[in-house]
C-alpha cells in the first residue's frame, strides 16, 4: 500500500479554531478546547500505531476517497483494515500536521484544509495536501469526509541559470563620474534571478531600474528583462562565449523610440 494513497486517514479529526459568527463564544470556546484534544490524541494514536484509537475518530459511514485511483472506502470498519494495513507495512513512520485554515459551515459541521507530512524511517517525507469534513454528533468531533492530493515540488530552472550565480551579491561600475551599483538575489524557488540597479551621476542617481533573468524554456535560452525609472524597457537573449557572457538586448525607449546592444556582462568589482 502506497503511504501517500493514505496519509489523508493519518489526519482525521485536526479543525483550526476559527468559529463560524453564529457559533456562540461560550460554544465556540468549548469546540476548541475539544477539538485541540482531538489532535493531540490522533497524531498520537497515529505514531502509537493504535488502529482502533485512529478508527474512532471517524463517523460510522465515514468515507475516504483514494486520490489515485478515485475509489472509496466507505465506513469506520473498512477504514480501520486500512489503518491495520497501513501501520503494519510502514512501521516506523510518524505524523507531523500543519492547519492552514478551517470554516465552520453550521455549530456542526466544520471544513478544514490543511498539509500532513508523514517522516519515514530515514527522514524521507511523503507529503500530501487535504480537505476534512468534520461533524459533531452527540457532543464528539467525527471525520467525516476526507480528500488528499499530493505536495509536489515546485519546478526549478536553476540547472540552467546556475552558470550565472557568480552574479549574485552585489556589484560596482565605475568611471571617472559615473557609478553603477547593482543587487543580485535568486527567487524563490530558484527560477529567476532579480537584478536591482541604480546609476549615479556626480553623486546623485540619475536612474534605477530593476532586471529579471530567467530560462525561456520555448526558445531554449537564458533572457533577461529590464525597466527602467526613465520609464524605457528591454529584452535580452544571454549567451557564453568561452568565459564570457554576452547579452544582445532590444530596447524601447520612453520618448518611444527603439534600440539594440551587444554588451559583455563583466561587473568590475563585488562588494563584500
Amino acid at each position: 500500500m502506497k503511504r501517500t494513497t493514505w496519509l489523508s486517514v493519518a489526519l482525521s479529526i485536526v479543525v483550526g479554531t476559527c468559529g463560524h459568527a453564529t457559533v456562540l463564544a461560550a460554544d465556540g470556546a468549548a469546540n476548541k478546547a475539544e477539538i485541540e484534544n482531538s489532535i493531540n490524541s490522533y497524531v498520537a494514536a497515529f505514531n502509537a500505531r493504535d488502529s482502533e484509537s485512529l478508527a474512532a475518530h471517524w463517523s460510522p459511514e465515514a468515507v475516504y476517497t483514494n486520490p489515485a485511483t478515485g475509489d472509496q472506502v466507505v465506513g469506520r470498519e473498512a477504514i480501520k483494515k486500512e489503518f491495520d494495513a497501513l501501520l503494519l507495512e510502514n512501521k516506523e513512520d510518524r505524523l507531523v500536521v500543519d492547519v492552514e485554515s478551517i470554516q465552520f459551515v453550521s455549530p456542526n459541521v466544520a471544513v478544514e484544509h490543511g498539509v500532513a507530512t508523514v517522516i519515514g524511517p530515514e527522514e524521507d517525507l511523503e507529503i500530501t495536501s487535504y480537505t476534512a469534513v468534520h461533524v459533531k454528533r452527540n457532543g464528539e468531533w467525527l471525520l467525516d469526509r476526507v480528500s488528499e492530493a499530493e505536495e509536489t515540488e515546485p519546478p526549478s530552472h536553476y540547472e540552467q541559470l546556475k552558470d550565472l550565480e557568480w552574479l549574485i551579491g552585489t556589484w560596482l561600475d565605475a568611471s571617472e563620474n559615473d557609478l553603477i551599483e547593482t543587487t543580485c538575489q535568486w527567487a524563490r524557488n530558484d527560477n529567476f534571478i532579480i537584478r536591482s540597479f541604480k546609476v549615479s551621476v556626480q553623486d546623485r542617481i540619475d536612474m534605477s531600474g530593476i532586471q529579471v533573468i530567467g530560462w525561456d524554456p520555448a526558445a531554449g535560452s537564458i533572457r533577461s528583462w529590464a525597466f527602467d525609472s526613465n520609464g524605457g524597457f528591454a529584452e535580452g537573449t544571454w549567451t557564453k562565449k568561452n568565459d564570457r557572457w554576452f547579452v544582445e538586448s532590444n530596447a524601447l525607449l520612453p520618448d518611444g523610440q527603439k534600440g539594440s546592444s551587444d554588451a559583455c556582462d563583466t561587473p568590475t568589482h563585488r562588494l563584500a
